[in-house]
């Protein structure tokens, strides 16, 4: 087997679970923004993420119940930490600074702001989280970070008082610290990751709502919110998971970011807006990005230090170097996808790779 050849497979398809993910993230924005006009802010985002928990929360526990032969590796103690992060960070802090800094921003500045996530989500998977990002990478992700930049700038921004652009910056930090925090949890069932994340989420954010008295909603808005935050912050944030693992932090993140393309072709072909010089050269910009990450080369001599760790793999280079198997799992010559906790041994080779699961170096 061409191992490269393989990786680079892998990686095509992790590109395309998270231009999957923004597409689902993307139809859902004009689309709660319609709901916006009969739910209060606050109480949307509450349900949009319990949507996601509940709908998830079901299929996992079905699952369960049916004894559905196990696909992903459960959550296990070491990784309540990261996912206590990824909650307290994207959940919870997040939002809440996104909306006190919507309170004190226009518009045009907040949509302008939002796009340092994607920079800062990059920077901190490089320094701090050993992702490789080479000068092809940077490019593209500047490309698709100018494209959202251009399709946001509908006015001068007003940048008067700081109190709530920094909020934004913070916010977007918040869901940065998010995304690289989740990297640590792709390994696990995405299933189970994104359902704990919706519930625990949209029930602090409910009870913000509550609290403020601006839970007020009628049958049919709680059924439209609910649904909505299923498929769009929920099945899209497992499509995410999936796609962390083959592509690491910062590609996924950088590809999730034509979200906002996705809303504003969507908006052009319902309400017939009008298709714009800004809206094309966003897309050139965002469609020359994504080539670059699609194109990527990415290989050399490197080294696997020894891991221990659970997520579904095959037999494969990186898992056919000895790690023992149990009496319930294949035969280390079948190739059938399973899961248990695994050893690597170390290993030095030579191949094309994304940063996956197995390839956190920083070169």
């Amino acid at each position: 087997m061409n191992k490269g050849r393989d990786d680079l497979r892998i990686g095509r398809e992790g590109i395309g679970l998270a231009l999957t993910a923004a597409l689902l993230f993307g139809i859902g924005t004009p689309l709660a923004k319609i709901l916006l006009g009969d739910l209060h802010p606050q109480l949307l985002a509450g349900l949009l993420y319990l949507g996601s928990g509940l709908g998830l929360g079901s299929v996992w526990l079905a699952r369960r119940m049916l004894h559905e032969e196990p696909r992903e590796a459960s959550l296990a103690c070491g990784d309540l930490p990261w996912l206590a992060g990824v909650v307290a960070t994207g959940g919870v802090a997040a939002p809440l600074l996104l909306l006190l800094g919507l309170e004190r921003t226009t518009a045009s500045s907040a949509s302008l702001l939002l796009n340092v996530e994607g920079a800062l989500t990059a920077a901190l998977a490089w320094l701090f989280f050993r992702e490789s990002i080479g000068l092809r990478i940077a490019v593209g992700m500047t490309a698709i970070g100018c494209g959202a930049a251009v399709l946001a700038w509908q006015a001068s921004p007003d940048w008067n008082g700081l109190p709530g652009p920094l909020l934004i910056v913070a916010a977007c930090l918040a869901w940065a610290i998010d995304n690289n925090l989740t990297q640590k949890l792709a390994g696990a069932d995405p299933t189970q990751t994104a359902a704990i994340k919706g519930l625990v989420a949209g029930s602090v954010n409910l009870a913000i709502a509550v609290a403020a008295d601006s839970a007020r909603t009628d049958a049919f808005h709680l059924a439209a919110a609910l649904t909505l935050g299923l498929g769009s912050y929920g099945i899209s944030l497992v499509y995410y998971l999936r796609a962390l693992r083959r592509i690491g932090t910062a590609r996924t993140s950088a590809c999730f970011s034509l979200a906002p393309f996705v809303g504003a072709a969507l908006a052009i072909a319902l309400w017939h807006e009008p298709l714009t010089p800004a809206f094309v050269g966003a897309a050139l910009l965002m469609g020359t990005g994504v080539w670059l990450h699609i194109t990527e080369r990415h290989r050399h001599t490197h080294l696997h230090d020894p891991l221990v760790h659970a997520h579904v793999h095959v037999h494969d280079e990186h898992h056919g170097n000895g790690h023992r198997h149990g009496p319930d799992d294949p035969s280390p010559t079948d190739p059938v996808p399973h899961v248990h906790r695994h050893r690597h041994t170390p290993l030095v080779h030579i191949h094309a790779h994304y940063p996956d699961l197995h390839h956190r170096h920083g070169s």
